[in-house]
């Protein structure tokens, strides 16, 4: 029986209200003990002083690009950037070639990720075949082959019918919607952020309206039929507030943010050109602020990445005609501690919620938790390690980050998957 015993770690697992130091007995790829003082043999000891160890971080939107893509990202890539971030569960959004909207390709990337033993895989798959807008999926299908939720990501739900029709589908199996709210007639064109910098570059500007009014429609929409609703990477001011509201209402509506959109402003796109463009974009401080004080109470569910690599040959074309997105798996907990921790805005144990259990909840999966008989998938991390993150020196194998060269001030050490370690700095 394969056997891992972790010692002398501060063990936070917020939904299972554990902080302190305790060590871990894993056999057979779960956790079987945990107390202050463990003995006994094991094939491998690891000695976890000076360290956290917390429940395997849960990514719920990336992009892993394959099948498709793969000049910017394999499936192989970016899991290995996931393990390397603390990640050990992930679910890719299905904007593929072809689009992630049948059983067969669902299937697939489970069974491919599983032969990879890396991180977990658990799909997101479209609301409609080809995210065209027509014809919703076989929601039924794609949950027995392994989907956990339904998006269009990239482009909106087209109409309100459907966004309706979905959400009672899915209501009835218990997964979510998950919206890239975003009116295209309002975000036609856009390159950045409508404001100051868009206007002094030249460049088509996106508003916050794109935004807002499709968060408005989905969340009405939402209240009509008591479905569950995710926001994905919400950006701005009206939003933050208008899923607020609806929290206080008691409708099923959840959001995440990612770390660019609590770390950066519009304004970085002067320095970082193409690698500060992504779609939201990065907004005014204003919205920024939003953001954090969502965070701080309560109303941000999950701090998600948004992984989004792109080759090297596409972020360098002109701006307006580089694509949207940013890589973001190896840099989330260090922006996270950065940003939030270390500035004093949430506790260390807020920001593991946010990257384990909360969003965890979301996907209905019984991982992100450190529990006696739960899986032993666990992240190490030392949250004083001074680094400095180069992206080319990353996992992924693009490296479009606007992080490259920033220095940092805590890191994953060590991750697991289900008993396996699969990573280590």
């Amino acid at each position: 029986m394969a056997r891992l015993l972790i010692r002398n770690g501060r063990v936070i697992s917020p939904a299972d209200e554990l902080d302190g130091q305790l060590d871990l007995l894993i056999e057979d790829g779960e956790i079987r003990e945990i107390a202050p003082k463990l003995s006994g043999h094991a094939y491998e000891t690891l000695d976890a002083g000076g360290q956290i160890v917390a429940p395997g971080f849960v990514d719920i939107h990336v992009h892993l690009r394959e099948p498709g893509g793969e000049v910017s990202e394999t499936l192989e890539t970016g899991l290995r950037a996931a393990v390397a971030g603390g990640f050990t569960s992930v679910c890719p959004m299905p904007n593929t070639r072809p689009v992630n909207d049948n059983p067969e390709l669902t299937s697939w990337l489970v069974r491919r990720s599983e032969e990879l033993k890396l991180a977990r895989v658990f799909p997101i798959a479209a609301v409609t075949m080809g995210s065209q807008g027509e014809t919703l999926t076989d929601f039924a299908a794609l949950v027995a082959a392994g989907a956990v939720g339904f998006s269009d990501d990239g482009r909106p739900v087209k109409t309100e019918s459907l966004m309706k029709e979905a959400l009672k589908k899915a209501k009835d199996l218990g997964v979510p919607i998950i919206d890239h709210c975003e009116v295209p007639e309002l975000s036609a064109g856009g390159i950045i952020n409508e404001g100051v910098y868009s206007k002094a570059l030249g460049l088509r500007g996106i508003p916050n309206s794109a935004e807002d009014d499709c968060i408005a429609r989905d969340i009405r929409i939402a209240a009509a039929t008591g479905g569950r609703l995710h926001v994905a990477h919400l950006s701005t001011v009206g939003g933050v507030q208008m899923v607020r509201e609806a929290k206080s209402r008691g409708l099923q509506v959840t959001c995440e943010v990612t770390p660019h959109h609590f770390s950066l402003t519009d304004d970085a796109v002067r320095r970082y050109g193409t690698h500060a463009k992504m779609n939201p974009p990065l907004r005014k401080t204003a919205d920024v602020e939003a953001v954090v004080a969502g965070i701080q109470d309560g109303v941000v569910d999950a701090i998600v990445t948004d992984h989004a690599p792109h080759a090297a040959e596409l972020k360098s074309r002109p701006i307006a005609e580089a694509p949207f997105g940013v890589i973001g798996l190896e840099t989330s907990l260090a922006l996270g501690l950065k940003q939030l921790v270390h500035s004093g805005k949430i506790t260390l144990s807020q920001l593991i919620a946010l990257m384990t259990s909360k969003p965890a909840r979301i996907i209905n999966k019984p991982v992100g938790r450190i529990q006696v008989g739960g899986v032993a998938d666990l992240t190490l991390l030392d949250p004083d390690l001074e680094w400095t993150y180069r992206a080319a020196d990353g996992y992924s194998k693009s490296h479009n980050s606007p992080f490259d060269g920033w220095e940092f001030r805590g890191a994953v050490t060590a991750t697991i998957v289900g008993g396996r370690t699969v990573f280590r700095r």
